[in-house]
């Protein structure tokens, strides 16, 4: 019998500012939920205001984890010093590497409009920090989707769903993404791995993360993640104005995380070798984690 995963935390994301000036609210990350091992931060950026987006992300390095931006609106341009470049257009996504090191930009390609889109940080293992960068981006069409009971839509894009394997492969965490729209009242369930963290972030309408068969479950509305507990399920209602939502899960590493802006490493001393690299022009370069 499928146990269903209850909200054991729900979460408001917090108003802040990253890259040169860009107005976001921080999911995870923040003072309610610093981290959900291998999630280390989720971002939602949203705005029609060009002075909240504008500045972007100018040129800026990383270390040790993964970054994945997903666009829903606008234009913005990924370059990297590897070469690899792309424009993110609404539906696109980027799967980011970073490893040993990467330096790259994140820039918006339009002066007015809505730019709106999720940017997350995915850890990686000890024993990956130090692998050579890699980099998946995908146009909307190469994101694989299917329409479900209720009139559900599911777009994959990592892991499984509904017989669909998402686009990004690859990944030490065994990750799975989902974007998820509900119509009023629609319902949708989706198998979890045990021992997989898990949450459920509303990013339209409003639902509930369901329990038990009977059992009233949490509520959920914009704005608002659900971290889930132990269970083989999740299952999630839409209310009354609908429901989309991002369904994420990966298998936790279990390691020390030290952390300093864009670098994220296991121990003290490698995070401050991080900085030494960035500093000295070698944080690109080949070498062990030391």
């Amino acid at each position: 019998m499928t146990k269903l995963r209850r909200a054991v935390k729900v979460v408001e994301g917090q108003a802040t500012s990253d890259g040169a000036g860009v107005h976001l609210k921080r999911v995870i990350g923040n003072q309610q939920l610093d981290q959900l091992d291998p999630f280390l931060l989720l971002d939602e950026f949203r705005s029609d205001d060009p002075n909240d987006y504008l500045a972007g992300f100018p040129e800026h390095p990383h270390r040790g984890f993964e970054t994945v931006t997903c666009m829903l609106a606008g234009s913005m341009e990924h370059r990297d010093h590897t070469g690899n470049s792309g424009r993110l257009v609404a539906g696109s996504v980027q799967w980011m590497t970073a490893g040993r090191g990467i330096v790259h930009s994140e820039m918006p390609r339009q002066e007015d409009g809505l730019m709106w889109g999720f940017q997350l940080w995915v850890n990686l293992p000890a024993s990956e920090k130090m692998c050579e960068p890699r980099y998946q981006e995908f146009s909307p069409e190469q994101i694989p989707e299917f329409t479900g009971g209720d009139g559900v839509r599911v777009r994959v894009i990592a892991g499984e769903s509904g017989g669909v394997r998402g686009a990004v492969t690859g990944i030490f965490t065994q990750p799975l993404y989902l974007e998820v729209t509900l119509p009023a009242g629609g319902r949708f369930e989706q198998a979890v791995p045990s021992g997989h963290n898990a949450f459920v972030y509303a990013f339209e309408g409003n639902g509930e993360v369901l329990e038990e068969a009977g059992r009233p479950g949490a509520a959920l509305g914009k704005g608002q993640l659900a971290v889930t507990g132990e269970g083989d399920a999740i299952a999630v209602v839409a209310g009354g104005a609908g429901l989309r939502l991002l369904l994420l899960a990966a298998r936790p590493l279990g390691e020390p995380v030290e952390r300093l802006g864009p670098f994220v490493m296991n121990t003290r001393a490698q995070l401050m070798q991080a900085v030494r690299d960035f500093q000295d022009g070698t944080l690109t370069s080949p070498g062990p984690v030391r």
